[in-house]
């Protein structure tokens, strides 16, 4: 089985950005930005890649694919 983690919660924290702030900066809602950090929703590439602008770390970096048996 294969999970997509994030660290987007600390991201957030460090630029000490709420779900709401990081959700108008990317034009999604708070609700996405929350299914995201718990891992309910698989962002798409092009809402990964303006994540990852924000940021400004690679996709990789705030992303990451666990296969676990």
């Amino acid at each position: 089985m294969e999970n997509l983690k994030n660290t987007l919660k600390i991201e957030r924290a460090i630029k000490n950005y709420t779900q709401e702030d990081l959700a108008k900066i990317i034009g999604v809602s708070r609700q996405t930005i929350n299914s995201i950090e718990t891992g309910r929703y698989v962002p798409s590439t092009v809402l990964a890649l303006k994540i990852s602008a924000v940021f400004e770390k690679s996709v990789n970096k705030i992303f990451s694919l666990e296969v676990s048996d």
